[in-house]
């Protein structure tokens, strides 16, 4: 008996392998021509930066950049479902909020305090933040967006339970940034707080929980990719914006402005960097 079994010229095995080749295919395709759709699009926002000597439009970016690729990525695949769509939703909900919270805290405040320092100590500022900012920013948005690729690159059945446990973690994630930006933003506004720090709310529990929350749900987004064809290598979107915001670019960098001051050294014993401690 053939371990094959045959119908005709027709092997089930043998259409199933072609079947995730195309996807894999469909994957490779739309990666690069997101890549390439995002490294133009950088280009022109790094040639506006020069012009009015502010590379912190950059930042305003990074959230529609994500928007951008779901949504050339779903037409591009020609297959429009349900799950796609879902996605979709999740993706602009979260990008149009970063966006707009992003643009008004840096309105009027003119270029963000990384930058400023950057200015000052690079040579050749100009080629190496093209590079070491701009370029790598956009590389990093790519692969960030792995699952979301991934996602439109197939053309599975129906949501499964996975996909729902996915929307449950993101949304989760989404509400756990949104509510600390907001509760910052509110302290902010208040002028009796100048010069102090938020250790109330959300931040009584970790000193950067925007941060967490953004990690979150990324996780999510996996979590909604994992069912599909190779869809459980693109956790490496999640673990690399962990690792970034925890080691690299947000609460390094942020934690910086606060070293030496009395009010911070006290908080730092009260509260983690990043994962939250609930306490009474």
């Amino acid at each position: 008996m053939q371990q094959d079994r045959q119908w005709g010229n027709f092997k089930p095995g043998r259409a199933l392998k072609r079947k995730m080749d195309y996807i894999r295919l469909m994957f490779l395709n739309l990666f690069l021509q997101s890549a390439l759709i995002i490294y133009i699009s950088m280009t022109v926002l790094f040639l506006v930066a020069i012009l009015i000597k502010d590379n912190s439009i950059v930042d305003s970016f990074w959230g529609f950049g994500f928007l951008v690729i779901t949504t050339y990525t779903l037409i591009a695949s020609g297959d429009i479902t349900l799950k796609k769509i879902l996605l979709l939703g999740m993706v602009a909900l979260w990008s149009l909020r970063l966006v707009s919270h992003i643009f008004k805290r840096n309105r009027k405040r003119g270029e963000d305090f990384r930058y400023q320092a950057w200015r000052k100590q690079w040579k050749n500022f100009y080629l190496r933040s093209y590079f070491q900012v701009i370029l790598l920013q956009g590389s990093i948005m790519v692969l960030v967006a792995s699952p979301i690729i991934m996602v439109n690159s197939s053309s599975g059945g129906q949501p499964g339970f996975i996909y729902f446990l996915g929307i449950t973690i993101f949304l989760a994630g989404f509400s756990f940034e949104s509510i600390a930006d907001i509760q910052l933003q509110n302290f902010k506004k208040d002028p009796e707080n100048t010069g102090k720090l938020l250790t109330s709310g959300l931040w009584k529990f970790s000193r950067h929980p925007n941060y967490f929350g953004e990690a979150i749900l990324w996780f999510g987004i996996w979590l909604i990719a994992l069912p599909e064809v190779d869809g459980v290598f693109t956790i490496l979107s999640p673990l690399l914006i962990t690792f970034l915001l925890r080691y690299v670019s947000g609460v390094p960098m942020m934690e910086k402005k606060y070293e030496g001051s009395e009010e911070w050294e006290s908080y730092k014993r009260e509260a983690p960097p990043f994962v939250p401690k609930f306490r009474k």
